[in-house]
């Protein structure tokens, strides 16, 4: 092999391996932190939209909406901050829950969430690209596994039989998010003919 083959056959192997470099990973819009056994926090990073709301999705499809006001609307969220000034409690028979967390510069109906996240329960991984809504709105999602300790999850089951429902059964006012800590095991009414995916019971979410 003569001294310019050899050259460009090191200039080939440096091309390849600059190709397999990865990319440096994107930055998390938020944190999901464990306070202990089955119980998360997530906290937004700097930098996202005012508003968000949060679902949680389990390995058995069981659907639930954490972030629960009259107006069954987002919240504000502030960087650096629990998001509902909250820790939530996850079943450990629902095992790994992925966490959705809608970053938004408006605030934005849950109910359409709720219904569109059923709809798309079954794909892989979601992002603000796989959703209809209104105005400027940006995803993340996170995962979870709870362990045993701590209390079962907090928010409303979400499925198919009451789309609108969910905000009849929150008693809580946005003013009194930021005044409240922990949350309180909601009632869960089973969805029609023992399914598990439906948008079954609403109340308090505290």
């Amino acid at each position: 092999m003569t001294r310019w083959m050899k050259a460009v056959a090191v200039v080939a192997l440096g091309a390849v391996g600059c190709t397999q470099e990865q990319k440096p990973a994107a930055a998390k819009r938020a944190e999901l932190k464990t306070a202990g056994g089955s119980t998360m926090e997530i906290i937004p990073a700097e930098g996202q939209l005012p508003y968000c709301m949060l679902f949680t999705v389990s390995e058995k499809g069981i659907i639930r909406q954490l972030t629960m006001t009259r107006e069954n609307r987002s919240i504000k969220c502030d960087a650096g901050k629990r998001i509902y000034n909250s820790s939530f409690r996850v079943p450990v028979a629902e095992g790994t829950v992925k966490a959705y967390v809608f970053f938004s510069d408006q605030r934005i109906q849950a109910g359409s969430v709720a219904q569109q996240l059923y709809d798309l329960r079954d794909k892989p991984r979601l992002t603000a690209m796989d959703f209809r809504l209104p105005g400027s709105v940006s995803v993340e999602m996170l995962e979870f596994t709870p362990k045993p300790g701590g209390e079962p999850v907090t928010g409303a089951v979400v499925g198919t039989t009451d789309i609108e429902g969910s905000a009849e059964g929150s008693q809580t006012e946005e003013a009194e998010v930021e005044e409240q800590q922990d949350v309180a095991p909601p009632k869960v009414t089973p969805p029609p003919n023992g399914g598990g995916s439906g948008l079954t019971a609403t109340d308090g979410a505290r």
